[in-house]
Parts: C-alpha cells; structure tokens; sequence
C-alpha cells in the first residue's frame, strides 16, 4: 500500500489524462506536462518517465505498468490493458476516469468492502472479462488473505451463484439470523468480511436486477460512484451535413425550374477571358 500522497498525485494523473485526452492531445504530450506539474517529493515522476519511455517505444502503457507491480495496483494494470486493447470496447478516457475516482477514494480513507464493491461493479457495468479482472482484484494489496480467497471463490461461482447471496452469507447479519435460531455455532466457520448493513441490503436485493443492489449500497457505504460510458454528441455535425445537403436539393431544384421553363442559361457559368489573365 501506498500513503496518501501518493494517491492523492495519482488522481492528478488520471484526472489530467481525463481532462485533456477528448482535446486531441497526444497521450505523450500529456504525460510529459504532468511529469513536471506533479510533486516531486513522490515516486510518481520516476513512474511517468518510465511510462513516457514505454508509450514511445511500444505505443502503449500497460507493459510498463506490469514491471512497476510495486507503486499500480493490478486492477489499474488491468483497465489501461484493456483500454488498450484494439478489439474492446472500453475507452481510454473511461478507464482513467475510474482509476482518477479509485485513487481519490484511497487518499480519503477506504474500507474493503467499499474498494471491492467499486471495482467489481466496474467490471460489470463495462463488461469487462470476469476472469481476469477479478484475479487482478485479488491480487491488490489492500486485501487480506481472507479476502483474497473469497474474490477467487467468487471468481469461480460468478455467474453460477447470485452476487447477493455470495455477500449475504459472508455477512454479520446472515451470522446473527442463525445464531438466534440455534442453526449456528457462537463462532462463525468461515471469515466474515461484510457487516450487518450490507448483510441487510444483500437479502432484500436477492433475485432481483443487480444494478439495484450496487446502487443501494454505493449510497450507504458512501464509495465513489461507477462512471458510465457517455456516447459522443455528434449533433452539431450532423447539423452541418443536414445544412449543405439542402443547399445541395436547392440548386438542383432551380436547375429543374430553369430547365422546365425555357432551358438552363449557361452563360451565367461564363467566364471573361480577359479576367482569367494569360
């Protein structure tokens, strides 16, 4: 894990990457500008300068972020692989925008279950690979060993067994049920890593849209909410086709009058001899 300030410089990062990549500017350029607006007292720049070395050598970040396992996590390797990935439908500009969100919520203070409740309801929103993505969850340092070994369970069962139940059994609330009805011991057998509310919020949320689930409990855990893919606004360009075809129509139709009436006048498109020079 990494102390807040680095978190806080690695928000910047994403967040200028976000800012300035839907104004054309090359990823190198922005790369290069943050490198020297980020603080130096961090390890960030010395991660920049080899991702700059990376992006012009290869075109692209990811492997540089595979070496640099110690200072990005394998969730942030794994949105930028696949951002990168020509085949996919996940953009550039989203996958920062998550990290930038991430980042923000690791400087402030972050609980488990709200960091693993954001980054799978990332996978799931973006329909990334489950496979992949939940192992790079698992492998983040943030999580103990107990949580590593649900989130490989998990990533066996999913799609198998409904999210809600995975979460309601393995909370505080679905222990309590049973001890007050004698049908489990004083101590639970296996670990417990969701409390009470969210125990609550699984059980009233099972069989039904999980959509609904994340939401409820991106309200009552507080942790940042999932960005979306907002589809590019092409309007004011197609006004423009629109425009030029109709002017387009209007000269053909003159032409069609002119021709119905007494023929086309040619010697408007006549041109001077003496204007045109030698």
């Amino acid at each position: 894990m990494l102390n807040s300030e680095e978190y806080i410089e690695q928000g910047y990062l994403f967040q200028a990457l976000h800012e300035r990549l839907p104004a054309n500017i090359p990823i190198q350029s922005v790369l290069a500008q943050v490198r020297d607006e980020v603080l130096s007292t961090t390890r960030l720049p010395l991660a920049v300068d080899y991702l700059l070395a990376e992006l012009r050598h290869s075109g692209t970040m990811a492997p540089a972020m595979k070496q640099l396992k110690h200072y990005f996590a394998p969730f942030q390797t794994y949105l930028i692989d696949e951002s990168e990935n020509d085949r996919g439908r996940f953009d550039m500009r989203l996958a920062v925008d998550v990290l930038k969100r991430e980042a923000e919520y690791r400087a402030k203070g972050f609980s488990r279950q709200g960091l693993f409740l954001y980054q799978f309801e990332t996978l799931c929103r973006n329909r990334l690979r489950y496979d992949p993505g939940l192992l790079a969850i698992s492998e983040d340092p943030a999580y103990d060993s107990d949580w590593q070994k649900w989130i490989l369970i998990i990533r066996r069962q999913i799609g198998i067994i409904d999210f809600a139940d995975m979460i309601y059994v393995r909370s505080w609330h679905y222990v309590n049920r049973h001890q007050q009805g004698g049908a489990a011991p004083a101590q639970p057998q296996q670990p417990v890593l969701f409390g009470v509310r969210e125990g609550k919020i699984a059980l009233a949320n099972r069989q039904k849209d999980p959509l609904f689930l994340f939401s409820a409990l991106q309200r009552q855990l507080g942790y940042p909410e999932v960005p979306r893919h907002i589809p590019i606004d092409d309007t004011p360009e197609k006004i423009t086709q629109m425009s030029r075809r109709l002017e387009q129509l209007a000269q053909r139709l003159k032409f069609v009058e002119e021709e119905q009436r007494s023929g086309i006048d040619l010697t408007h498109y006549y041109k001077n001899p003496d204007a045109t020079g030698p």
